[in-house]
């Protein structure tokens, strides 16, 4: 027998709504059922027994992310069964920068009302995003709460756990002057720097537009979801001695690549080596912003470096090739203390 209040729903809390959604999720997270699941949804905790067969030392990673202020785009849009790819994509790409194969994930939402349709939409993002990072969506949360949220607002952030042999954790302290970045495309903007582009934009007065160079409108580009990169790495590593990865994220190029270097060493980088796709090129005119602030806010075009040995760079962008990736050389590694130089 389920619960009911009417006193609850007065005050704007349907529980009802809840089992709903939770009835209209399970279609979604039978998708990215994997071996070691052990429980469904409903309970209090979500139960996964982990294979550890192959590890002598093994690691937990977790990692923890939200979609952030995108989230307005699909508000307006009315679109929201890609956010959760973005969710799942800033936790997932995380964890794979130390080598490490994310095992499952949690999401949780809060909104200002459950509306059982909108809810599972989000969810099947989030689902989507784990069967491309082959992790398994085990449970959740989902937080009706009224007078916090609009009616027809939420917030979206999840978390997730892999595991890596520890002789295998991927350490910036091998990279060595002469190694090269490779570059792994990104598919735009993915989920930072939203609080720049709705600025730009006025997105929030809806100022939205057709463009010939994106190829559609500016919202829809907007919202196109983060790529995922986990399968890649993992399998880049199988075939080439991988030292460091790198998740091009907020902070872009200055703060994200010095993580993935020792003390003492940057990445030289040509800017016409950049891919650059159109979305940046608008967001910089629009608004008339420096070329310095763009490469410290946005990904450029660069979701991930991978960091390889001069000698390994082919094999490296033939094992991505085989993957789908259309990688490249974006640079090397140089003796220096500037962290990244661009020139």
């Amino acid at each position: 027998m389920k619960s009911f209040s009417d006193s609850y729903k007065a005050a704007g809390v349907d529980v009802t709504a809840g089992y709903k959604a939770v009835e209209l999720m399970k279609q979604h997270t039978a998708r990215t059922m994997i071996p070691g699941v052990l429980s469904g949804l409903g309970g209090f905790g979500g139960l996964f027994e982990m294979d550890l067969s192959g590890m002598e030392h093994p690691v937990l990673v977790s990692g923890t992310d939200g979609v952030g202020t995108k989230l307005k785009l699909a508000f307006l849009l009315d679109k929201h069964d890609t956010v959760g790819i973005d969710c799942v994509a800033m936790c997932v790409n995380d964890v794979v920068c130390a080598g490490a194969k994310p095992l499952f994930f949690l999401d949780y939402i809060a909104c200002g009302k459950n509306q059982p349709e909108k809810i599972a939409s989000i969810v099947s993002g989030v689902a989507e995003g784990c069967v491309q990072a082959g992790c398994a969506l085990i449970g959740g949360e989902t937080a009706e709460m009224p007078g916090f949220y609009a009616a027809d607002e939420y917030d979206l952030a999840g978390f997730t756990v892999g595991a890596v042999d520890k002789a295998r954790i991927l350490d910036q302290s091998r990279v060595q002057p002469g190694d090269v970045l490779v570059a792994l495309p990104s598919s735009g903007v993915h989920s930072n720097g939203f609080s720049l582009v709705r600025k730009v934009f006025d997105v929030e007065n809806k100022k939205n537009f057709y463009s010939e160079e994106l190829g559609t409108t500016l919202w829809e580009s907007l919202l196109t979801p983060t790529r995922i990169y986990v399968k890649q790495v993992l399998a880049l590593m199988e075939q080439v001695k991988v030292k460091s990865v790198c998740h091009i994220t907020g902070g872009g190029f200055y703060e994200n690549i010095p993580r993935a270097l020792p003390d003492g060493l940057s990445a030289k980088i040509e800017k016409k080596a950049v891919r650059t796709p159109p979305i940046f090129r608008l967001i910089q005119a629009e608004g008339n912003v420096p070329e310095k602030d763009m490469f410290n806010t946005y990904n450029m075009g660069v979701g991930m470096c991978c960091i390889v040995a001069k000698e390994e760079a082919d094999r490296a962008l033939e094992a991505l090739k085989a993957q789908g990736e259309d990688a490249y050389v974006l640079g090397e590694v140089v003796e220096s203390d500037e962290g990244v130089i661009l020139w």
